[in-house]
Formats: structure tokens, C-alpha cells, sequence
């Protein structure tokens, strides 16, 4: 089994185990045959729904603290159960659902003098963003940047995500960038 399949099936059987449905994956035996699942990593995962694509959840780690299986076990449940945008999913929605799974590399913090500085420096696509000010945090995942295509309406939704102002970035928070190796469930 390829890491994509692993990945996405550890997922759909961390949230099937909530809802008592005997998904066919034992968690426990691809955790054993999967060694580097007991290495520390941050992962996200995103529930779309099928039918048209738009988000259903979406929970995850940006710092990778405790070994790969579990950030994924319980950031899938997370993402099913608890994203507070969200009503939790429904046993009916489960076959419903696409997920994605996004392992994160180490974010980096990016140093940059203006907002057309931090534009020239951004890689749309391939960059994700942490912005950070005092008490306010919001992340977008490298793949946001097909909603958001243009630097303005990737930060100005950034700095509204965080609870701050459009312009947050007049305020120079730390801006982190990060990479992600998305594997995605057959759309």
C-alpha cells in the first residue's frame, strides 16, 4: 500500500471509528506496517463534500508535536466532528465526503520590509501561510491559493481569518511560509 492510500484510508477510518462503521481498515495493523507513521509530523485534514467540492471540514497541526498517526486519527475526527464552522458531519454524509490529507514541512519565518516585499517573496501555490500578531493567528493551506488566486485577496482573507483587519499587513505581523505534499480521495 502507497503512502496516498495510506494516508487517506488512516482518515476515513479515524472518522468511520466514531460513527461505528466497520470501514475494513484496521488502524492499529497500518500504524505497525507503516513505521515512519510513529515519526512526529503536522498534517491537515480537509473534508469536501462530492457533490460539489465546497468545504466540509477542515482541522489540522501546524507544528508537527506528536507522531504522524495521531495527528492525522485525531485532526480527521477534528475536522468531522469539531471545525466550529460546522455542524458535526452525519453518518449519511460519509460516503459523501472527499478528504484530504496535507503533510506540512517545518514553517519558516519570512522576513520582508513591506507588503510589495512579502508579494515578491509569497510563491502562490506553493507557499502556505502562518500570519501572526500578539494573541491573532490564522493559517491558509498552500491549496487555498486556487480560491484566492491574487496576493491582496489571499492576505486580506488571511488577516479577516485571524480577526484582524483587512489590512493587518500595514501592521507588519510575522509572516511563516510552509510546504505541503496534499494526497487527495478520487474526486
Amino acid at each position: 500500500m502507497g503512502k496516498k492510500e495510506v494516508l487517506l484510508k488512516l482518515a476515513r477510518a479515524a472518522i468511520a471509528q466514531k460513527f461505528g462503521i466497520d470501514y475494513g481498515v484496521d488502524m492499529e495493523t497500518l500504524r505497525r506496517e507503516n513505521p515512519w507513521l510513529s515519526k512526529k509530523g503536522a498534517a491537515f485534514v480537509t473534508l469536501n463534500k462530492k457533490a460539489d467540492g465546497t468545504l466540509r471540514g477542515c482541522i489540522g497541526s501546524i507544528i508537527a508535536h506528536r507522531a504522524l498517526y495521531e495527528d492525522i486519527i485525531q485532526n480527521a475526527q477534528s475536522a468531522a466532528f469539531g471545525d466550529p464552522r460546522f455542524d458535526a458531519l452525519s453518518p449519511e454524509e460519509f460516503d459523501k465526503i472527499t478528504i484530504e490529507v496535507s503533510l506540512l514541512t517545518e514553517p519558516k519565518l519570512l522576513p520582508y520590509t513591506s507588503a510589495a516585499d512579502l508579494k515578491s517573496k509569497l510563491r502562490p501555490g506553493i507557499d502556505g501561510v502562518i500570519l501572526k500578531k500578539g494573541p491573532y493567528q490564522a493559517t491558509f493551506l498552500p491549496q487555498v491559493w486556487e480560491q484566492l488566486p491574487t496576493f491582496e485577496s489571499f492576505m486580506t482573507h488571511l488577516c479577516q481569518k485571524a480577526g484582524m483587519v483587512s489590512n493587518c499587513l500595514e501592521e507588519h505581523p510575522e509572516i511563516f511560509v510552509y510546504q505541503a505534499e496534499e494526497y487527495y480521495e478520487n474526486r
